[in-house]
Parts: C-alpha cells; sequence; structure tokens
C-alpha cells in the first residue's frame, strides 16, 4: 500500500501494546487517541544497533517529547521481545506489535529490502506525526537515528 500523505486521516488500527502506561495483554486503538498528538515511529527490529540508538534518544529527550505528545514504537516484533527492549534500554513509551504486518502495511512502510544482494521484505524506518484531529502532520522516511528526535521536537 503506498504512504499516507500530509494532512490525509491517519490509517486506524487496533493493535496489542506494552510499555508505557500499558500492561501485557493491553490494546491501543489509535482513532481512540483522538485529540492529542501522536507519534507513531516504525523501526525494523528490537534491539538492533540503529533501532536502539534511536528508541534511546526518545528516551534521553523524554522529557520534552512526552510534553507535546503520545509516542509509540511499531514493529513486527513480538510482545515479549518489545518487553525485553523496554526493560533492558528502560524506555518509558510503550511500544506496539504488528506480526501481521497490518500497520506496517497500512502506512506503506512494508518495504522491500536487499541486504548482501538478497531482497526481503521488512520495515522502513519511518514516522508519522499525527494531529490532534487524527490527520497526518509531518511523515519523516528513511529516518536517521541520530536525527529523529531533533526532526520530531521541530514539529510538535
Amino acid at each position: 500500500m503506498p504512504k499516507p500523505t500530509l494532512h490525509a486521516k491517519a490509517p486506524d488500527f487496533t493493535a496489542a501494546v506494552i510499555g508505557g502506561s500499558y500492561q501485557d495483554g493491553d490494546s491501543v486503538t489509535l482513532s481512540k487517541l483522538k485529540g492529542q498528538s501522536v507519534v507513531l515511529y516504525f523501526y525494523p527490529k528490537d534491539d538492533t544497533p540503529g533501532c536502539t540508538k534511536q528508541a534511546c534518544a526518545l528516551r534521553d529527550g523524554w522529557q520534552s517529547i512526552a510534553k507535546k505528545a503520545l509516542v509509540f514504537g511499531v514493529s513486527t516484533d513480538s510482545i515479549k521481545s518489545h518487553a525485553k527492549f523496554i526493560q533492558k534500554h528502560e524506555l518509558p513509551f510503550p511500544l506496539i506489535t504488528d506480526v501481521d504486518q497490518k500497520i506496517v502495511n497500512a502506512y506503506g512502510v512494508w518495504v522491500e529490502k536487499s541486504m548482501y544482494g538478497k531482497t526481503y521484505k521488512g520495515t522502513e524506518r519511518s514516522t508519522f506525526v499525527i494531529d490532534k484531529d487524527g490527520k497526518i502532520a509531518a511523515i519523516f522516511e528513511k529516518v536517521k537515528p541520530d536525527e529523529h528526535l531533533a526532526a520530531v521536537l521541530a514539529v510538535l
């Protein structure tokens, strides 16, 4: 599927979530968060170097970002993997599991990638900032982990 465009209604979803104020077995529905700004950041895999750097930057800038928006990390990893990642790096925000790739497909970030000459499908590192009305306010594609926090804070 193509990526949603700026000012379009953000694709709704309900998915399993853990971390922040969410416990194991909880789910989150995007449309129920209306009235609050939401940062949905998509990342390839828990506990890999780039993904860890990106998550820890959000953790370290948490005081600044938490006042302005809810933050949810989204990957195709399991809740069990997310729980370990959150605990290991003391992440203050929740992570959404998308093992069936419904959310990554709805946001157009499940893409063909290549490494060492092999192609495979995976999550493109991308972030969507959703405004209080549920519309896409900003899109960051192929995000560099070192620049992610500053880019998000600049639009909130």
